[in-house]
C-alpha cells in the first residue's frame, strides 16, 4: 500500500466494494441512471444548498447521464466523508479523503472548496466549512510539516515505523508538500471573503500563519537543511527522499524546497513550480487576513516580504525555454540550472496555475506550457481508446486521472475543449456514476480507487461552473 493511494482495481470487485462502501457502485447503470447517493439516513450531512443546486442542474440539463453524474458526484463529500460536531460550542469538521481514514489538509480544502457560494443559503453548510478551518488550524499546529492526520490525537500511524521521520501520535503521515499549508489560506480566504466572518480567526488561527511562515522559511534552506527529513523504507521509489531524507541539493535562491508533490509522491528538484506559486499567492492572501482581522500589520508585512522575494526568484527560475514549443513554466528546478519538464494531475500543478488565481490562462507563457502539457511532450500525458489526459508517477504509466481532465476543462476558454472534457469524463466512469482516481488509458473499467471524494466533487464543481456559465454547451 502505497501512501493515500489504495490501488484497488473494478475488474472483479465490483459486487464487494458495493457492500464494503457507503454508497453502492452498482446501485444505477447508463441505463436506468438510479441515483448512488447513500439513503438519507445514512448521510454524514445534509446540505439544503447542495441539494437545491443539484435539482436545478437536473432540470436545467437534459443529458440523463451527465444529470445523474452531478447527483452522484457534487454532494460526495457531504454524502460519505465529513465528521461535524460541535466542541465548546465552536464547529468541528473532521474530512477524510474517501478510502483512507485520514485528513489531508490539501484534499479536505478541495474537497469543500466548491461548496463554498452555496454558504449564504445554507448557514448549516456555513458551519460545516468553519469546522473545516478550525481543524485545520489543529493540525498545523500540531505538525506544519505533516500532510495527513488522524481525528484521534493519541492514534499512532501505520507509518510509525516504516518512515524515519519526527512522527506524532495523530499524524497519519508526515510528507512535507508546501500546498499543504497552502491550502488551508486558501479556503480561510475564500470563506471570509464569502461571509465576512472572522469567528474562525482567532489568535490560534493566526498563530497557525506564524508556523506556515515559519515553515516556509526554513524550507528556503538559506543556511542549512533545515529540521525536517524523511525516508520510508519501502520498494516504491516515489516515496523516498534521497540523501539521507533531505532530498537532491538546491541553490538557495529564495524559493521554498517541498520535498513532495501534492501526488504525495518525491519531487526530483525540490523547488517545486507550481507550489511556489501556489504559496506566493497564499501568502499575498494571508497578509491580508491578518491586517485586516488581527490587525497584526508586523506579520503582514513578514508575509508579504516572503511573497515578493518568492516571486523575484520565480521571474529568474521558473520560466525554461523548449526548442519547438517557445516559453514554458518548468515543473520543478533546482536553482543550478536543472529542470524538469512535466506535470502532474495532482492540483497545485502547471495546468492548474489559473485555477488557484495564480495566473490568467491568457498568459503567454502558460499558453505555450499547456501545449505542453497536453501533448506528447509531457512523458505523463496518456491518450488511448477510453480517453486522454495526465496521470503522473503515483498511479502509473499510461493512467489517465479524472482530476486532471477536470482541471483542463475548469482552465480552458475554448468552447469545444470544455465539451470534449466532459466527454471524457462522462466516458470515463465505467458504469459506477463517480470519478476515480485514475483509469487506464484503453480501459476505463481498469480504475483505482472507487471511492476518491475529491475528484467527484471537483467534477461537480466543473460541471456546476459550465451550467452557470456556459449552459448551452450541455444542448
Amino acid at each position: 500500500m502505497r501512501s493515500r493511494r489504495k490501488f484497488v482495481q473494478n475488474v472483479g470487485l465490483l459486487t464487494l466494494a458495493a457492500h464494503l462502501d457507503p454508497f453502492s457502485l452498482l446501485a444505477g447503470t447508463r441505463s436506468d441512471f438510479v441515483s448512488n447517493r447513500p439513503a438519507l439516513k445514512d448521510r454524514k450531512f445534509t446540505s439544503t444548498a447542495v441539494n437545491e443546486a443539484i435539482e436545478v442542474f437536473k432540470k436545467g440539463v437534459s443529458n440523463k447521464e451527465i444529470g445523474w453524474l452531478f447527483e452522484n458526484c457534487f454532494p460526495n463529500t457531504l454524502d460519505t466523508t465529513v465528521d461535524f460536531e460541535m466542541i465548546d460550542g465552536k464547529p468541528d469538521t473532521y474530512v477524510i479523503t474517501g478510502d483512507i481514514d485520514a485528513m489531508w489538509l490539501r484534499d479536505s480544502c478541495a474537497q469543500v472548496w466548491p461548496y463554498l457560494p452555496m454558504m449564504r443559503n445554507d448557514p448549516h453548510l456555513k458551519s460545516l466549512i468553519e469546522g473545516v478551518i478550525r481543524r485545520q488550524t489543529t493540525f498545523i499546529h500540531l505538525d506544519p510539516y505533516a500532510n495527513a492526520f488522524y481525528k484521534d490525537p493519541s492514534k499512532v500511524s501505520e507509518w510509525k515505523e516504516s518512515d524515519l521521520t519526527e512522527m506524532k501520535p495523530g499524524v497519519h503521515e508526515r510528507k512535507w508538500e508546501i500546498d499543504s499549508l497552502c491550502y488551508p489560506i486558501r479556503l480561510a480566504f475564500g470563506y471570509w471573503k464569502e461571509t465576512g466572518d472572522i469567528g474562525p480567526f482567532d489568535n490560534k488561527w493566526k498563530e497557525g500563519i506564524v508556523l506556515t511562515l515559519k515553515t516556509f522559511k526554513e524550507q528556503q534552506r538559506k543556511t542549512d537543511q533545515g529540521p525536517y527529513k524523511f525516508q520510508r523504507r519501502t520498494a516504491w521509489a516515489t516515496d523516498g527522499v534521497p540523501l539521507g531524507g533531505y532530498g537532491y541539493p538546491t541553490k538557495p535562491v529564495g524559493l521554498i524546497n517541498s520535498m513532495f508533490r501534492p501526488s504525495d509522491d518525491a519531487t526530483i528538484f525540490p523547488f517545486l513550480i507550481p507550489s511556489n506559486y501556489f504559496a506566493l499567492v497564499s501568502l499575498e492572501q494571508a497578509a491580508e487576513m491578518v491586517s485586516k482581522i488581527s490587525g497584526d500589520n508586523a506579520l503582514a508585512a513578514e508575509c508579504i516580504a516572503l511573497s515578493k522575494e518568492i516571486k523575484f526568484a520565480l521571474d529568474q527560475f521558473a520560466r525554461v525555454m523548449h526548442p519547438q514549443i517557445g516559453e514554458v513554466f518548468a515543473y520543478e528546478v533546482n536553482g543550478f540550472g536543472s529542470f524538469n519538464l512535466m506535470d502532474d494531475a495532482n492540483v497545485p500543478s502547471l495546468l492548474s496555475l489559473p485555477y488557484l488565481g495564480v495566473l490568467k490562462n491568457d498568459d503567454e507563457t502558460y499558453k505555450n506550457t499547456r501545449k505542453l502539457l497536453l501533448s506528447g511532450f509531457n512523458p505523463f500525458y496518456f491518450k488511448g481508446k477510453a480517453g486522454e489526459g495526465i496521470g503522473g508517477p503515483h498511479a502509473g504509466m499510461d493512467m489517465i486521472w479524472p482530476l486532471s481532465i477536470t482541471m483542463r476543462g475548469l482552465t480552458s476558454r475554448d468552447d469545444f475543449e470544455i465539451k470534449k472534457c466532459i466527454e471524457l469524463l462522462v466516458n470515463c466512469h465505467a458504469g459506477t456514476g463517480f470519478m476515480h482516481e485514475s483509469f487506464h488509458k484503453d480501459d476505463a473499467s481498469n480504475f483505482t480507487r472507487k471511492w476518491f471524494a475529491w475528484a467527484n466533487t471537483i467534477f461537480g464543481e466543473f460541471l456546476w461552473k459550465v451550467y452557470r456559465e456556459k449552459p448551452e454547451l450541455f444542448q
